[in-house]
């Protein structure tokens, strides 16, 4: 069974972020999501077709060749659409003594409803679950969620020193320049791009 869930379709990676979950993470977008949330932040990773197939051991390698990074942040597209490969994929990380951080746009409730022992296995490898839809009509200025209905659950005790701090601390946003491209990532406050683009249009 492991053997059907050893490659994993990726949207696209970041190897260091400092806005998706604590600390210094590598950002790893997974390509498909049967959600359609208007206004999804990442609309480029809807498509439910192969983009990036990668071996998982093949990330794992990228993954830990980064070094000082904190951790793995999974967002997308829905991360849980590969629970296997991800499932594995952390299993690999946490012995190497790395944190996880998944987002879904599924709730904790759903996912543990669900009789798929492979969210169940990845479940237990996440430090942090960010649950839930973005809906457009709470949108807000949060820690790591673009809308108020989506919760931060620290399913180990790794991190549950940060929880006084989700509510206070406001959304941050990155950006990533290299010599040809401009990656973007994190949660933006609300009319955070319309005010990107008319400083850039001026």
């Amino acid at each position: 069974m492991r053997e059907t869930h050893t490659v994993l379709n990726v949207g696209t990676w970041l190897e260091r972020s400092l806005a998706n979950g604590p600390g210094e993470r590598f950002a790893l977008w997974l390509q498909g999501c049967p959600l359609r949330c208007p206004g999804c932040f990442n609309p480029e990773y809807l498509p439910l077709e192969p983009r990036h197939l990668i071996p998982v051991e093949e990330m794992a390698g990228r993954i830990l060749a980064v070094h000082g990074i904190e951790g793995v942040t999974y967002t997308g597209g829905e991360p849980t659409l590969q629970a296997g490969g991800l499932a594995l994929l952390s299993e690999r990380l946490r012995r190497a003594g790395l944190t996880v951080v998944c987002y879904s746009g599924y709730t904790l409730e759903q996912l543990q409803a669900r009789d798929d022992p492979w969210i169940k296995g990845l479940l237990t490898y996440v430090d942090i679950l960010i649950d839930g839809p973005y809906v457009r009509e709470k949108a807000a200025n949060l820690l790591w969620r673009g809308s108020t209905n989506q919760r931060v659950h620290f399913l180990t005790p790794t991190y549950r020193h940060l929880a006084g701090e989700v509510d206070r601390r406001p959304a941050e946003v990155e950006f990533a320049i290299g010599h040809e491209t401009l990656t973007t990532t994190g949660t933006w406050p609300p009319g955070f791009l319309e005010r990107l683009k008319e400083v850039l249009e001026r």
